[in-house]
């Protein structure tokens, strides 16, 4: 049976909604153990730039108690946009910082590495790769490893992101290809070396949209800036125009005549990008994607609803967190806990990815925008 006092909590996967969730109860004095599939914390690059909104991903900082080091790295001024015409890149909108600082950007790294830090010491176990997820009959579960091993646990929370080792346990939901592909690029040291790029980036994001295409371009700490070539294409559209996407020079041809008409200043991202051409084609999760109560098994983040990073995602995988924590320290047992934040976190992510769904037809219309 459950343990109401000491229950085993596994956290799988170590992203930020399962950080967020391990840091606020260990706050409230719980034990957590988060199995990570990586080596280390830097065994790859995290990624971009986030906005974190007052209500969504800082609110869950509020409770973890992190919001003052967090406004500490964050950057006010990257919460500005501009949307440039695609044939003139003249200046079509602007959208400086809201006044009271509601949306600061960080990189995603940056954020991750204040949850880590945040964290008792060998609370992430690196380097532990989850193969699956067992339900018993008593409401516990068997965590199985990739090396073959297993542990029991009164709950085991799947913050595994799109591809989750947990989910099956709960759904037979997988991801499925939106019909969009970003290819990533970045440029470093932008305001020496890519200065006109870094006028027209500005202090936050560029946007500038043609027909199933759009470029965008974000700045990110440290004079880096990150840009993303999305297009509306089949998900082997590599293969079906003959190219290996290691053929850097090859990808970046494809890319020009992809973007042949737009202009040159915005055609510069497809020349001159310092960091290679990264394929990442875009995939959700059905909506509504719910389930029916499994005890000893729940999801938070993109492992329960993934959906197009227009802004929302990294914010709800943080709440998602937070009030999962919070159902679990104030609940007077691990089922009711699970119960109570999937009443309330199932519901939300099915607003919030129809929004998601739309906020993508918008970033990258099939027709003339």
């Amino acid at each position: 049976m459950n343990s109401a006092r000491d229950p085993r909590i596994a956290i799988v996967g170590a992203g930020l909604g399962g950080l967020t969730c391990a840091r606020i109860l260990q706050q409230h004095g719980r034990s957590v153990t988060v199995f990570e599939r990586e080596a280390s914390a830097d065994a790859r690059p995290q990624g971009g730039t986030l906005d974190m909104h007052t209500d969504t991903g800082q609110a869950a900082l509020a409770a973890a108690g992190l919001l003052d080091r967090f406004h500490a790295l964050a950057r006010p001024e990257g919460d500005e946009w501009r949307v440039l015409d695609f044939a003139t890149a003249a200046l079509l909108a602007q959208q400086g910082p809201s006044d009271d600082g509601g949306k600061p950007e960080i990189d995603r790294g940056q954020l991750r590495g204040l949850l880590l830090d945040s964290l008792a010491d060998g609370t992430v176990e690196w380097n532990r790769a989850v193969s699956g997820v067992t339900p018993l009959t008593d409401g516990t579960c068997r965590l199985l490893f990739g090396d073959g091993t297993a542990e029991g646990f009164d709950l085991v929370v799947g913050a595994d992101g799109a591809w989750s080792r947990v989910r099956p346990a709960l759904t037979h939901a997988t991801p499925r290809y939106t019909g969009v592909t970003f290819v990533e690029t970045g440029f470093d040291h932008c305001d020496s070396r890519h200065r006109d790029l870094a006028r027209l980036v500005g202090n936050g994001s560029m946007l500038a949209k043609g027909t199933g295409r759009t470029l965008v371009a974000q700045r990110n700490s440290d004079g880096h800036i990150r840009a993303y070539i999305a297009f509306r294409a089949p998900q082997d559209w590599h293969a079906a125009a003959g190219i290996d996407l290691d053929d850097q020079q090859a990808v970046r041809t494809h890319l020009l005549r992809k973007f042949d008409g737009w202009d040159e200043s915005l055609r510069y991202i497809l020349r001159n990008s310092d960091n290679g051409f990264t394929n990442r084609s875009l995939f959700v999760l059905p909506v509504p994607h719910t389930w029916e109560h499994v005890p000893g098994i729940t999801l938070l983040g993109d492992a329960a609803h993934l959906m197009p990073p227009v802004g929302l995602g990294a914010n709800l995988a943080m709440l998602d967190g937070s009030d999962l924590a919070h159902a679990l320290v104030t609940e007077p047992n691990v089922d009711d806990a699970v119960r109570a934040y999937e009443s309330i976190m199932l519901p939300r992510s099915i607003e919030a990815a129809t929004g998601s769904a739309q906020g993508l037809d918008h970033l990258v219309p099939a027709t003339a925008p």
